[in-house]
């Protein structure tokens, strides 16, 4: 039998901003949507919460369930309805006194706001949606709003939402319907995608409005993203990232997040982790994510079922490349800007300086340099106007030893010095004393 005790905001407060932090997908793009003048706060393209903006500024948002109480009994959550976990639950009031609040001391641009499932998902997202609409009309808050959708609420509701909230997100949770079936046994991959293919048709539908109606109300401007828990469930990382590539070519997302599994329950279904949650996998993961997002890479060409998983101890364009040495070195000089985006240490920004800097002058490695290459990685796959670097053989045990030392090196794990070379040295080296040098740069 739970007995509710009475609790103050603050009380609320650090119960539900801890009982947030293990959903990670907040760090949105934001949107561009100046305030009127007669309202209280803006929202700008530049990005929210503990992320960067185009001039450098921190920018952050308060990120809080509406409730920990919840009638799923997810395995992994330790918000379960099965824990014996401290239970409180926001009022529509109480949250927009907060973010009133905290934005009139600065201490936030926006709002992330999430909850579990109290009593069902439509009387949550009733909860949701009246805390949006208070804050959007009653208290003027035009500031970045991201609320996450209830598998199983309402289209109407959804469609509500979507006119307050800048940013929504369905989580998918798990990368197969039998990790679901098996871990969250309330939740099916229907009542999870259902939502996401009705935000991406009312999407569609408002921006036809918007060309033909300036006036019309924008429905979620900032677009849709979704989460999965990395490490709870058997999938290897091809699985991972072949659901990734599917989500964003069906459902157009703006962003998946991956959340290496914290094992916060005893459970017999869950893996026991004696290293701590798969942070590097996690990291690999998010690199190959934008691979497929921004480098014109196909999930079959990073990983396939011989090779289902990524090196952890080396970034994922590094490992595709050093799998496909027959395809490099690539000519900077010439080399299309597709293939440009290949080689890696080169990314879009270098790679569109290189496409416009050829067509007024050379290339040499001081220019790539300045262009943001990074050539500790790059060397290795590049030449330019017909030369190498330094004399390195394509030799694959060669370069993955030199980028492995690399990758050590960033990390601090090392332990080595090595002295520093001039980019104008020309004095010939043998392979092994490049690869030494190159790890200076």
């Amino acid at each position: 039998m739970r007995i509710d005790q009475p609790r103050t905001l603050i009380e609320k407060l650090n119960i539900l901003s801890d009982a947030a932090k293990y959903d990670v997908a907040c760090t949105s793009s934001g949107t561009d949507r100046g305030g009127s003048g007669q309202g209280m706060g803006n929202c700008i393209a530049a990005g929210i919460c503990h992320s960067f903006s185009a001039d450098g500024r921190c920018i952050s948002l308060l990120k809080i369930l509406m409730t920990n109480d919840c009638v799923f009994d997810c395995h992994y959550c330790v918000n379960r309805v099965s824990n014996d976990v401290e239970r409180a639950t926001f009022t529509p009031d109480e949250i927009c006194t907060l973010t009133m609040e905290f934005y009139r001391r600065n201490y936030i641009e926006g709002l992330f706001l999430s909850s579990g499932v109290l009593r069902t998902p439509e009387y949550t997202m009733e909860l949701l949606y009246e805390t949006l609409s208070q804050l959007r009309i009653r208290h003027r808050f035009e500031g970045y709003i991201h609320v996450k959708v209830i598998p199983g609420a309402p289209p109407d509701l959804v469609e509500r939402i979507g006119f307050l909230a800048d940013r929504v997100s369905v989580n998918l949770e798990l990368p197969t319907s039998e990790s679901l079936r098996l871990l969250a046994p309330h939740k099916t991959r229907k009542r999870i995608l259902t939502p996401m293919r009705q935000v991406q048709d009312t999407r569609a539908q408002n921006q036809h409005e918007l060309v033909q109606y300036r006036s019309a109300p924008r429905f979620v401007p900032a677009g849709q993203s979704t989460q999965m828990i990395i490490g709870a469930t058997p999938e290897n990382d091809f699985q991972i990232i072949s659901v990734a590539e599917s989500l964003y070519q069906r459902f157009a997302l703006k962003r998946v997040f991956y959340s290496a599994f914290v094992q916060v329950n005893e459970d017999p279904l869950l893996p026991v982790l004696p290293g701590g949650p798969p942070l590097l996998r996690e990291h690999r993961l998010y690199q190959a994510d934008w691979l497929l997002r921004f480098y014109g890479f196909s999930a079959s060409e990073l990983l396939n079922e011989r090779h289902p998983n990524f090196n952890v101890f080396l970034d994922p364009k590094c490992d595709w490349a050093l799998a496909h040495l027959e395809q490099f070195p690539v000519e900077v000089s010439r080399a299309d800007y597709a293939l440009l985006l290949r080689v890696p240490g080169i990314g879009p920004k270098s790679a569109q300086r290189i496409v416009k800097a050829r067509r007024q002058g050379r290339l040499d490695y001081t220019s790539l340099k300045r262009m943001g290459v990074v050539l500790k990685r790059a060397v290795y796959f590049i030449t330019c106007e017909g030369r190498q670097m330094y004399p390195l053989r394509m030799d694959e045990d060669f370069i993955l030893h030199n980028l492995l030392s690399s990758e050590r090196n960033e990390r601090g794990t090392a332990g080595v010095s090595y002295r520093q070379l001039s980019l104008f040295d020309d004095q010939a080296f043998s392979p092994e004393e490049a690869g030494t040098q190159l790890r200076s740069l």
